[in-house]
């Protein structure tokens, strides 16, 4: 992601053709590549940063559940069809904006709502969407993601808006989809666990 901004910001217009406007959905004015290439831009720094530090938290359980070389293909379509449905779900909201729309947040929402169906899980299964541990924590981090779009808590935000319905729909299609995305991606790796019995071993 830092690469990425550092050669974005190099651009004529700043990265600001591979933005996504709602808008364009439905008015034909051909923004909708956007949908995919939006995720590749963001709008500060400070932006990139929380992004990559969140990709970096949540990535890993996700990527280790989609082993080998299918599976790193898996991964990659995994991370872009959560950030392209976070991206539709907010043009459904908001089908009238023009604003520009970038980040990868959406795309990031949904590597964390896949990841946290693995969450003290020891036998590499996922925790069922009606696991209360699962609606708990699903519940504070929907708040604080409210939270921060409508009241604006956003560290680094500079007063832009945070379009906090596409981190909502990225974080719901990660936790939907991961569960028979990992079948089609390849056999997901046994989860490691020690033993119950850590005595030492009899010679």
């Amino acid at each position: 992601m830092p690469v990425l901004y550092w050669l974005q910001v190099r651009l004529p217009d700043g990265g600001l053709s591979f933005a996504f406007r709602p808008s364009s959905l439905w008015d034909g004015q051909g923004w909708w590549p956007g949908l995919v290439s939006s995720m590749f831009v963001h709008g500060g720094w400070a932006h990139v940063a929380m992004n990559a530090v969140a990709a970096l938290a949540f990535a890993p359980p996700v990527a280790r559940q989609l082993p080998g070389p299918i599976g790193t293909v898996s991964f990659l379509l995994f991370y872009v069809t959560c950030g392209v449905l976070a991206t539709v779900g907010y043009a459904l909201v908001h089908p009238d904006s023009f604003d520009a729309l970038v980040g990868a947040s959406g795309a990031v929402f949904g590597l964390m709502g896949a990841a946290i169906r693995m969450l003290g899980r020891r036998d590499g299964r996922l925790t069922p969407l009606h696991d209360r541990r699962f609606l708990m924590t699903t519940a504070a981090i929907m708040g604080v993601n409210a939270a921060a779009g409508l009241i604006g808590l956003a560290p680094g935000g500079g007063g832009t808006s945070v379009a906090w319905e596409a981190h909502a729909f990225g974080f719901v299609a990660g936790a939907v989809l991961i569960g028979p995305w990992r079948l089609l991606g390849g056999k997901p790796r046994e989860a490691f666990d020690s033993a119950s019995d850590l005595r030492d071993p009899e010679v």
